[in-house]
């Protein structure tokens, strides 16, 4: 960052590091960290709450890295990691401030996300296409699939080819048809040749500089990688769309830390919304097949509509059985008038196995319409558990936290106290779930937290804080280096079970929040009942009144 822009934000950069200071030492699972500043220029600054730590725990598969405040149109070098929840919405995984733009920094700062990921590495990252991203994502991450935006691609390919653009009308459609739309590599790579003759850009250095990066970004080569994406379309936009509406070119470095918390209260609002409707309300179902009500109980209701559109295109898909070796047989599945777009299914009976041509599930976790073709030719009446991801069901977020991907991710096997956070909130969902059924479960819910909270107190002079609970705070309570010149900011408080209660006293609270957001719908619910119920009667009545008549 330059140092004109580095002097702009001022005392900005302090008044964050009091708001992550503060946040730590009211919640010891808050984590952040500060690039060593030995050149005297700042150092990049890097946090994650307690939610955004549990939240990658869950979702963490599939990241998305954006950098699009970085550049000087935006007063705020502001950077998020984000990702996709059981609804498909953005999720956040954490912040950096980068105030030094380098690929020592940008390593920096993927080595500290890890760390605050207890080291769990996802299978896929998509990020702008920048070198130097690229560059510390490869050392950091070298497992990790790399992804450029297709829409940043796009962005830049008009700027660079303005004249091609003004010119030629039909080349921006050309161009992303060839991208979008092409199934195949070998597809991609006639359609490439193809275009590039068509309007005499064979020699363009741009387009070739493309070409050689295209297995970051054309989605002919990354179907066979999860990166959560229903359709090749729908992630082709940019990468912002966590605090889009809340960070713009305006914000300054002051108001950053209050449109941050904006954006996660907004986005938790909304999730809570999409687990309530998915909770307390049936979709219509579309066929009789027992495998829809099953993924009706399963899915979210979002993804659940997602399966339910595949499910029902089977009908204008049928399965040709073309070849069977016995414990393998092959279909051909196309829809009707459009055999020239077929795809291949492997299935194995035995092993109640399928492979499609279209990679569908492995790129997004939803069954294809190809696969269920295949499953309604040889009568499977239920969804074989292997092709439901937990990480789209409404119980994502129940249980334990395992990868569901073939992709091994390490993780400490020593409980820490993050992880015993992570099952008191697990635990506490659950009760929040059971507790707002009714008004009378809810009262006593609300008794038995409340006789709960007075147990927490009452533990604090009773129990010894365990030396693990000093150690592992996440590296919160001492000092992290990395790449020899690095520093993680960290306030250790002298009174660690202050902390704990603090912790759980907030865990408390946030419940009592959440079982009113839940009593608020239920009411709602309750009232819409009754007013349906006192329009029925009234119908009921003027029935029967013009019957006497």
């Amino acid at each position: 960052m330059s140092a004109t822009r580095h002097r702009a934000l001022g005392g900005g950069v302090n008044h964050v590091l009091d708001y992550l200071r503060r946040m730590q030492a009211e919640n010891p699972s808050f984590f952040y960290a500060i690039q060593g500043d030995n050149d005297h220029t700042g150092g990049s600054i890097f946090w994650a709450d307690a939610t955004s730590r549990m939240n990658y725990a869950y979702f963490g598969d599939t990241v998305i890295f954006d950098t699009t405040y970085r550049t000087n149109r935006y007063r705020v070098p502001f950077a998020s990691f984000t990702g996709l929840n059981h609804h498909g919405q953005p999720v956040l995984f954490g912040c950096a401030l980068i105030l030094n733009d380098s690929e020592a920094s940008f390593a920096w700062l993927f080595q500290t996300w890890l760390h605050a990921m207890s080291d769990r590495r996802p299978i896929s990252i998509t990020t702008d296409p920048d070198r130097l991203i690229q560059m510390a994502v490869t050392q950091v991450l070298p497992e990790t699939r790399l992804r450029f935006n297709r829409w940043s691609i796009f962005k830049e390919t008009q700027e660079k080819l303005a004249h091609i653009y003004q010119s030629q009308p039909t080349f921006e459609i050309e161009f992303k048809k060839c991208v979008n739309e092409t199934e195949t590599i070998n597809e991609f790579e006639s359609s490439w040749v193809s275009l590039l003759e068509r309007y005499f850009v064979m020699d363009n250095e741009w387009l070739q500089s493309m070409y050689n990066a295209r297995q970051q970004w054309v989605p002919a080569y990354m179907r066979d990688t999860f990166f959560g994406d229903f359709s090749i379309t729908e992630r082709n936009i940019g990468l912002n769309s966590f605090f889009e509406g809340f960070v713009n070119a305006s914000t300054t470095i002051q108001m950053l830390i209050k449109q941050y918390e904006k954006a996660v209260a907004s986005w938790h609002e909304k999730e809570l919304k999409s687990d309530y409707d998915t909770i307390n309300t049936s979709p219509v179902l579309k066929t009789p097949s027992p495998m829809e009500k099953q993924a009706a109980n399963l899915y979210t209701r979002r993804i659940f509509m997602k399966f339910q559109e595949e499910l029902v295109e089977t009908l204008a898909n049928p399965a040709t059985k073309i070849d069977d070796s016995g414990t393998v047989a092959t279909y051909r599945v196309a829809k009707f008038g459009e055999e020239h777009k077929a795809h291949t299914v492997n299935f194995t009976s035995f092993e109640m196995k399928a492979n499609c041509s279209c990679q569908m599930f492995e790129h997004s976790g939803i069954i294809c319409r190809h696969i269920l073709a295949v499953f309604r030719a040889k009568n499977v009446l239920t969804l074989p558990s292997q092709y439901v991801l937990k990480r789209w069901t409404r119980n994502a977020k129940i249980g334990d936290m395992q990868d569901e991907h073939a992709t091994e991710l390490p993780n400490n096997s020593r409980e820490s106290l993050t992880d015993r956070s992570n099952t008191l909130r697990q635990e506490a969902i659950k009760y929040v779930e059971e507790g707002a059924k009714s008004i009378h479960i809810y009262k006593v819910a609300m008794d038995a937290l409340q006789e709960a909270l007075k147990k927490v107190s009452s533990a604090k002079n009773q129990s010894p804080v365990s030396a693990e609970d000093g150690a592992l705070s996440n590296g919160r309570n001492q000092e992290l280096h990395a790449a020899g010149d690095t520093e993680t900011v960290a306030c250790q408080s002298a009174d660690e079970k202050e902390k704990k209660i603090r912790e759980l006293t907030t865990e408390l609270e946030s419940i009592n929040r959440r079982c009113e957001v839940y009593r608020s719908n239920l009411l709602a619910v309750l009232r819409d009942m009754e007013e349906q119920k006192l329009k029925l009667s009234v119908k009921v009545q003027n029935a029967r009144l013009n019957l006497r008549e």
